[in-house]
């Protein structure tokens, strides 16, 4: 009886999972469908993107002294707080 038992629970085991697998193959189909349709009727308009006037190889000389001064001035006063 034990047996039968078993059997049965393994067969609604897989039973249940082939029914979750096959909804999951359809929804993939369904969406792929929805998303071509979409495409279609719908397109998306291209946004024509502003280029920057400068370039970030264009930072002035003047900006890296005052990065250079300030990571200095950072390091000075972390050597002189710990000693």
């Amino acid at each position: 009886m034990d047996y039968n038992l078993v059997a049965e629970g393994l067969k609604f085991m897989v039973l249940g999972m082939v029914t979750v697998f096959l909804f999951l193959i359809v929804m993939v189909y369904i969406l792929n469908l929805q998303a071509k349709l979409v495409q279609k009727y719908f397109p998306q308009k291209e946004k024509k993107v502003a280029k920057p006037a400068v370039s970030g190889s264009a930072v002035s000389s003047e900006d890296d002294k005052a990065i250079v001064a300030a990571i200095a001035a950072t390091l000075h006063r972390h050597r002189n707080q710990n000693t």
